[in-house]
C-alpha cells in the first residue's frame, strides 16, 4: 500500500493550491483526480477535434477576479511556472434594446463618461456605487484569506488600508446599520435604489445572478460587488486559457515532489477508530494517509457517499441528516455552449468595435428579463423563451486559443438541473436529452443573433453541455459549480455548516476544501490555501498559534506607526 502524509481527493485548482502549500511545508502529498486531466472546473480543452480542430475551449471557469484578492499567485510564485495573466479592458459590454449600451472600462472614470452619454445622474451614482463596494471589499477581503473562525489569522490579514475601509464603513451607527441593510437586501432593490436606467441596472443584475440566485432574492446583494471587482483588482485571464493556471500549479506540485494520479475515482474514505487513514479507489486499491485526507468535493458527497455512516455515527450522529437537509441547492445550474467561429460576433447596431469583446458580453434586456431568466430554474422550468446570457469571445484577447483568424465563443445560460415534467428521462434521469439541450441552444443563439446577426453565418461547429452533463463532469451536486448556493445564510462561518466551517470535520484528520467551503466558489485558490493552513495548524497548534500572534502584533504595530506617519 502506497503511503503519503496527505491525500487530496480532487485535483481542481483548490486541491492543487492546497497541495502546493502542504508540499512547501514539507508534507508528502498525493492527489487523486477522477477525470483524465487535472483542473476540475478550470480546464481548457479541444472539444471539437473533428469538426473544429485547433480550437481550445474553457470548459467552465473563464474570467478571473477573486484570485487577485488572494496572495496565492505571489506566495506560490506561479509566474515562475509559466503563468501569465492578460488584463481585460474594457471589462464588460452589454447592448440594450433601446439602442444604448453599457460599456465598462477598467477605469471607473472612463466608465462614468460612457454612462453619462445616456444618463448623467447614473454616471455620478456609478462612481459612488463602485467606491462603496470597493470599501466593502477592502474591509472583508481579510476574512476571505483565513479560516472563518481563526481570529488571529483574520486580524493578521488586516493592513492599514483594510483598517481604513473597515472603519470607514463602521465609523458611525447609521453607517454600520446601512452596510448590514445592504447585505440583507436583494440586488434588485439595491440597484433600484442607486440607478434609474435599465441599461446599467440589467447587466449588474445579471452579474449578481452569477452567484446562483435571481436578483430579487434577499441576502444576495453582495453580488453587486462583482462589478466593482472588475475595476479593482480588475478582471483578467491566463494566456492560453484557464488551464494555464492549472499547468503552473501542476508543475509546482510535481517539482516539490507531489504526485497526481488521474482517472482515479475515490469510492471510500477509510476511517479507523474515528480517524481518516486513507482512501480506496474504484479499482479496489487503497492509499494510506499518515496525517490526513482532504476532500476537494462537496460535503454532501463526502458524508453521504464516501464515508460509511458507522464511521461517524458515534461522533456526530446527526451530521449526515444535517448535510442532506440543511445544505441548500436551488436547482439553478448552467447550460454551456462552446462555438467555433469564422469571425467574432459583431454588434453593428451599437457602433461595434472588436475591443468591446475583450471582456465579457452580457445579454440582459432589463432587470425583469434577468429575473425571468433565472427564477424559473428553481421550479425545473427552462427559461429559454427569451434567453439572457453571459458571453465571452476569448480569442479577441488571446488569439492563441484558435487557428489564425478564427475565434471561439463561450456562452453560459441559466438552466435547471432537473427538468420538471421530464423526470426519469434523459441523462441521469434529469430530463436532459440531446434533443432538448440542442433545441435550447438553438434558442439561445437565436437571441444572441438579434444583437449580433453575423453569428449564424460565422458558426463552424458547436458543443452543448447540459446541466446534468456538467454536473457529472465536475462531480458537482445538482450541477452547482459552487457545490452549494452562495446565499448569505451559507457563507463565512456557515459554509457548508457551522460545525464544518473551519475546513475540519468531526472525523480526525478529515478536512474539506473547494467551492463548498469558505469563502466559496470562483477561481481564487482561497479555500485551498486556507485549508492547508488549517491542516498545518492541526499538526503543530501551539507553535503555529504563537507564530501567528507574533506576526499579528508586528503587523498591528506597523499599521499604527504608518497611520501616525512614522
Amino acid at each position: 500500500m502506497e503511503t503519503y502524509d496527505i491525500i487530496i481527493i480532487g485535483a481542481g485548482h483548490n486541491g492543487l493550491v492546497c497541495a502546493a502549500y502542504l508540499l512547501k511545508a514539507g508534507y508528502t502529498v498525493l492527489l487523486l483526480e477522477k477525470r483524465p486531466v487535472p483542473g476540475g472546473a478550470a480546464t481548457t480543452e479541444e472539444l471539437l477535434p473533428e469538426t473544429a480542430p485547433g480550437f481550445q475551449f474553457n470548459r467552465c471557469a473563464i474570467d478571473h477576479e477573486f484570485i487577485h484578492l488572494s496572495p496565492v499567485l505571489e506566495e506560490l510564485e506561479l509566474h515562475r511556472y509559466g503563468l501569465k495573466y492578460l488584463p481585460c479592458d474594457p471589462v464588460l459590454f452589454s447592448p440594450h434594446p433601446n439602442g444604448t449600451a453599457f460599456l465598462a472600462h477598467r477605469s471607473v472614470e472612463e466608465t462614468c463618461q460612457a454612462i453619462a452619454q445616456y444618463n448623467k445622474r447614473d454616471a455620478q451614482q456609478y462612481a459612488q456605487f463602485i467606491q462603496h463596494w470597493d470599501r466593502i471589499a477592502g474591509a472583508i477581503t481579510p476574512l476571505f484569506n483565513a479560516p472563518p473562525m481563526a481570529i488571529l489569522d483574520i486580524l493578521n490579514n488586516y493592513e492599514g488600508e483594510n483598517w481604513q475601509d473597515l472603519l470607514g464603513l463602521l465609523g458611525t451607527k447609521p453607517k454600520a446599520l446601512d452596510v448590514v441593510r445592504n447585505l440583507l437586501t436583494s440586488p434588485t432593490d439595491l440597484l433600484n435604489e442607486w440607478f434609474d436606467s435599465e441599461t446599467i441596472k440589467a447587466p449588474l443584475a445579471r452579474l449578481a445572478a452569477e452567484m446562483g440566485a435571481p436578483p430579487s432574492q434577499k441576502g444576495m446583494a453582495v453580488g453587486a460587488m462583482m462589478m466593482a471587482m472588475r475595476h479593482s483588482p480588475g478582471m483578467s485571464r491566463p494566456q492560453g486559457g484557464t488551464r494555464a493556471l492549472i499547468a503552473a500549479l501542476v508543475k509546482l506540485v510535481q517539482e516539490k515532489g507531489g504526485k497526481i494520479l488521474t482517472e482515479q475515482t475515490v469510492e471510500k474514505i477509510l476511517v479507523d477508530d474515528g480517524k481518516a487513514v486513507g482512501v480506496q479507489v474504484q479499482t479496489g486499491q487503497d492509499y494510506q494517509a499518515n496525517k490526513g485526507v482532504i476532500a476537494n468535493v462537496d460535503a454532501r458527497r463526502v458524508f453521504s457517499q464516501l464515508v460509511d455512516s458507522g464511521d461517524f455515527a458515534a461522533i456526530a450522529p446527526q451530521l449526515r441528516d444535517r448535510v442532506e437537509r440543511r445544505i441548500v441547492n436551488n436547482n439553478n445550474s448552467l447550460l454551456k455552449i462552446d462555438c467555433a467561429l469564422n469571425e467574432p460576433p459583431r454588434f453593428d447596431a451599437y457602433h461595434h468595435q472588436d475591443d468591446y469583446l475583450v471582456g465579457s458580453v452580457i445579454i440582459a434586456d432589463s432587470v425583469a428579463h434577468v429575473e425571468k431568466s433565472c427564477a424559473p430554474c428553481a421550479y425545473g422550468e427552462i427559461p429559454d423563451h427569451n434567453p439572457s446570457m453571459y458571453v465571452v469571445c476569448p480569442t479577441i484577447l488571446d488569439p492563441s486559443m484558435a487557428p489564425d483568424g478564427k475565434h471561439t465563443l463561450w456562452i453560459e445560460f441559466f438552466a435547471p438541473y432537473r427538468v420538471a415534467g421530464h423526470e426519469g428521462l434523459g441523462f441521469k434521469g434529469t430530463g436532459w436529452t440531446d434533443d432538448l439541450k440542442n433545441r435550447v441552444a438553438d434558442r439561445v443563439l437565436e437571441k444572441l443573433a438579434t444583437y449580433a446577426p453575423n453569428i449564424k453565418r460565422s458558426l463552424i461547429a458547436r458543443h452543448v453541455e447540459s446541466p446534468a452533463e456538467l454536473g457529472e463532469r465536475l462531480g458537482a451536486y445538482h450541477g452547482n459549480c459552487y457545490h452549494m448556493d452562495m446565499s448569505l445564510d451559507q457563507m463565512l462561518f456557515l459554509r457548508p455548516l457551522p460545525e464544518l466551517a473551519d475546513y475540519k470535520t468531526p472525523i480526525q484528520g478529515l478536512f474539506l476544501t473547494g467551492a463548498g467551503t469558505h469563502p466559496g466558489g470562483s477561481i481564487s485558490g482561497m479555500p485551498g490555501r486556507n485549508c492547508a493552513r488549517m491542516v498545518i495548524h492541526s499538526q503543530h497548534p501551539l507553535v503555529e498559534r504563537f507564530s501567528e500572534a507574533q506576526s499579528y502584533v508586528r503587523s498591528l504595530l506597523q499599521s499604527v506607526l504608518k497611520t501616525l506617519g512614522y
